[in-house]
């Protein structure tokens, strides 16, 4: 879609100052959101659009509820940027927009980003199956324990047994699961 056709459907951003003791606020709302609603499904891209055309689209998708990341290397992005949820600015751009943005993209290459996505969504899996598989060793040890020590008056592993368990789940399944290369398919999974 051409920007102007999106500005003509949509309208233009409000805004409203919001001022209390120790901080002034700048509150964007959009002047047709029913339009942005509408036309939200038909948009797949914009050409044509400023610094001010990327603001409005982030406003409008932010208020739907949408994650959005925003690119831009100029001072007239600084806004899009700061209000998008994760900023990319180029390696080229200016200090400011590398200040406001979330990642900074050395070599301005839209491959880059996609890459550091995938590979911080498997950190995060990663992450979250080593302590999947670590509650469950601790509880069952936990509940082994406990059961020993309810039916039979003594627990069933020794101390020394206990450590040895924790130090090989520990550092075995540390290196497993942290080592696990990211597949495509976790791309196509919302962001968290």
């Amino acid at each position: 879609m051409d920007a102007e056709k999106f500005r003509e459907e949509v309208g233009r951003l409000d805004q409203k100052r919001v001022e209390d003791d120790k901080n002034v606020e700048i509150r964007y709302s959009l002047e047709r959101e029913d339009n942005f609603i509408a036309i939200l499904d038909d948009v797949k891209v914009l050409t044509r659009a400023n610094s001010d055309d990327k603001l409005l689209m982030v406003i409008g998708l932010k208020n739907c509820s949408k994650t959005v990341a925003v690119t831009g290397d100029g001072i007239n992005d600084i806004d899009a940027l700061e209000h998008a949820d994760v900023g990319l600015a180029m390696g080229s751009g200016c200090s400011a927009a590398k200040h406001a943005s979330s990642l900074i993209l050395t070599n301005d290459d839209f491959e880059s980003a996609i890459r550091a996505v995938m590979w911080g969504r498997n950190i995060y899996h990663n992450v979250g199956r080593f302590l999947q598989f670590q509650l469950t060793v601790n509880v069952s040890v936990i509940l082994l324990v406990v059961f020993g020590i309810l039916f039979f008056g003594e627990s069933p592993l020794s101390s020394v047994q206990l450590l040895w368990i924790n130090l090989i789940m520990d550092t075995f399944a540390a290196i497993a699961l942290s080592t696990e290369p990211p597949m495509e398919k976790i791309l196509k999974a919302p962001p968290t």
